[in-house]
């Protein structure tokens, strides 16, 4: 992506949409984030409005994919943002960043969501503010629905998503380290307004060029720049397809960064104690757990699996129907299959990503997955008792194979 940096931050109203909630026994959308530049962005911004509740309806039901939005601004100033303190609810692989200088409308929202091939879509704001005197780049997002577009340990860190929750701001790794942040101090924060806000605490964020994130009335508070960017997932859609399709929408002047080539999975994590060789992308989980847990099943058929079931929208759990976690596990199923991971001592957590990933593979190998063939289309129906849903699956594992080779 070209050079520069993300612009000052100024201010505007936020609104929005509340994405939608599905029961059922396991849901999940796949992926991590791995490196992500938001270099590039103009200082010139036109503020634009979040997509309203019937445009992202439209756009589901006209196209069946699901974009993410915020949800909607109350009366009194910016919606507070949906709590994180409960179940880890999803997961989703980003496949292409997109930052629009002008801020993304809500018809190009709308637009965006029904791209044949996408399922998942979420834009955010963002803008160059100082810490202390130094600057930074700062993004302000939901943290429920964030949550799932970053690395598997992140993305598991419940202490990093309640900090970020409840007001206070968050960081990557090495920027805690250049600014020397310590937890639970607060610091000026100055955007368009300037604010004290406490520490929360560091983690990987797997975002090049961001430096910290603060929820979204903090972003409306500071003037972060309203929708200046946002991460697609279409998994199984050509790249050159996909870079095609998002310029036709936004025009010349969107950057846009391929986040695909980046999530190919490694041989293993370089992480020392605990979580020593431990996978750190999801695609690396994914694959992990079927070569431990059930040898023969292919990985995407579990990828398949979680990008369908969740693609309803977001799902924080507990479900409807009272499924928990990211694999959305009922719980006399998990107490049935529930195992803990990867060798790790203690008591399996359905809200574990490194538990409940193998134990869905467990499952799915115990109804005869590995085996393939009509083995593997019943050890799928076990899972949704639908004949349309084992082709789904079976279908994008193949456009997953085709495209993750």
């Amino acid at each position: 992506m070209p050079g520069g940096s993300l612009p000052a931050a100024a201010e505007d109203p936020p609104g929005g949409s509340p994405a939608r909630r599905r029961a059922g026994r396991l849901t999940s959308v796949l992926g991590t984030v791995a490196v992500v530049s938001l270099a590039g962005l103009g200082s010139q911004v036109v503020f634009r409005a979040q997509p309203s509740q019937a445009a992202v309806a439209h756009a589901r039901q006209a196209a069946g994919r699901h974009v993410l939005p915020q949800p909607p601004a109350g009366p009194a100033g910016p919606a507070q943002d949906a709590t994180a303190d409960r179940a880890f609810g999803q997961i989703i692989l980003p496949d292409l960043l997109i930052v629009a200088p002008k801020g993304l409308t809500r018809q190009q929202v709308a637009r965006l969501g029904q791209i044949p091939g996408v399922r998942n879509m979420i834009a955010f704001d963002g803008a160059q503010i100082t810490v202390g005197g130094q600057s930074v780049s700062a993004i302000g997002v939901n943290p429920a629905t964030f949550r799932s577009w970053v690395p598997v340990r992140t993305a598991s860190d419940q202490a990093f998503w309640t900090a970020l929750s409840t007001g206070q701001f968050v960081s990557g790794d090495s920027v805690a380290a250049r600014l020397r942040l310590q937890p639970g101090t607060g610091y000026r924060l100055a955007g368009a307004v300037t604010a004290t806000v406490k520490f929360g605490q560091a983690s990987r964020l797997g975002l090049n060029g961001v430096d910290l994130l603060v929820n979204r009335k903090m972003s409306h508070r500071l003037g972060l720049v309203h929708q200046v960017a946002a991460l697609l997932s279409a998994p199984g859609v050509s790249m050159t397809r996909l870079h095609r399709q998002v310029a036709a929408i936004l025009g010349s002047g969107a950057r846009m960064e391929s986040l695909r080539s980046q999530q190919l999975p490694v041989a293993r994590s370089t992480g020392t104690g605990a979580s020593a060789g431990l996978p750190t992308t999801y695609l690396q989980l994914f694959r992990a757990s079927a070569a431990r847990y059930c040898p023969g099943l292919s990985w995407t058929v579990l990828a398949a699996i979680g990008q369908i079931e969740s693609g309803d929208g977001a799902n924080v759990g507990p479900s409807s129907a009272g499924a928990l976690g990211p694999m959305q596990f009922m719980p006399a199923t998990w107490a049935q299959w529930g195992i803990r991971g990867f060798g790790r001592s203690g008591q399996p957590n359905v809200l574990d990503p490194y538990d409940a990933v193998p134990s869905a593979a467990r499952l799915l190998c115990a109804d005869g997955a590995a085996r393939g063939g009509q083995s593997l289309y019943h050890a799928v129906f076990g899972y949704n008792h639908a004949d349309w849903y084992v082709r789904e699956v079976l279908g994008l594992a193949a456009r997953y194979a085709a495209e993750y080779h």
